[in-house]
């Protein structure tokens, strides 16, 4: 897959290479906000802190292998996961955005999600 096909395939995430790891992020308070406004009572807004509490629970479940791996730096604005290794950040994201596009799967997930 070539980088700009990878950029669609994990859009609205974005992939961004700096000189010893890489992230991908995601602008919060857009994509996916009904799931976060389902546990609203609860103080889930959508934020960045929220999408990294969501893709933390993700990773220990689905993708464990990758867990002391994939690190987080969230901003309200702003999910962000970070790694040194990018082809286990390429493989988590994959899964990740396609997890969202599973409304039954990341439903089910969000619900182990907790508050920081």
């Amino acid at each position: 897959m070539n980088h700009q096909d990878f950029q669609q395939s994990i859009a609205p995430f974005f992939w961004v290479e700096h000189d010893t790891q890489a992230s991908v992020c995601l602008d919060a308070g857009e994509y996916l906000q009904a799931i976060f406004d389902s546990r609203s009572d609860e103080g889930f807004e959508g934020n960045g802190y929220d999408w990294q509490a969501l893709a933390s629970v993700f990773l220990q479940e689905q993708l464990p292998e990758y867990a002391e791996i994939i690190e987080f730096d969230s901003e309200s604005g702003m999910f962000c996961a970070y790694s040194e290794d990018a082809d286990a950040l390429k493989t988590f994201v994959l899964a990740f955005k396609a997890a969202c596009e599973n409304n039954a799967l990341i439903l089910d997930i969000f619900s182990r999600a907790e508050l920081d």
